[in-house]
């Protein structure tokens, strides 16, 4: 790998680092964990959530988030949830207790992302979007190629 090559993969990865770290410095000021963080995230954008699905979508371990879902079990802020669970695989839903606690985190979060927008422009997040998709499945291609 030549020089050029290696000092772009280091400002990708720096910068994906940094990208979630801004997310982690934002769950720690609001004293909830990055993992707990990414249910309420998740639970936001589509009213529940699953253990799987945050594993698969965060590439997390298994064993990681049943911790997480067991903690904001016991302290009532999520239950499973009837409507939404398929088989074994359990989806929870925040509480009523949950949503009073929740809510304003992610009212919090919704603020900052909308700002980070405002700052940026839509069009330039889209663009960023979209060439970050097509990065993944260029790296994806290239791992598959290379097994």
């Amino acid at each position: 790998m030549d020089q050029q090559t290696k000092e772009l993969w280091a400002q990708i990865n720096h910068a994906i680092i940094k990208f979630r770290g801004i997310y982690a410095a934002w769950s720690k000021k609001h004293e909830i964990s990055y993992n707990e963080m990414l249910v309420f995230y998740t639970m936001r954008d589509n009213g529940f959530c699953t253990q799987k699905q945050i594993c698969d979508s965060y590439l997390l371990p298994r064993q990681t988030m049943n911790h997480v879902f067991a903690k904001l079990c016991t302290d009532s802020i999520i239950k499973v949830s009837a409507e939404y669970s398929a088989g074994r695989e359990k989806a929870f839903v925040l509480t009523d207790r949950g949503r009073a606690y929740a809510e304003p985190l992610i009212a919090s979060l919704n603020h900052i992302e909308e700002k980070a927008i405002e700052l940026m422009g839509a069009k330039r997040i889209r663009a960023m979007t979209e060439l970050v998709q097509e990065f993944d499945l260029a790296l994806n291609t290239a791992l598959e190629e290379n097994d």
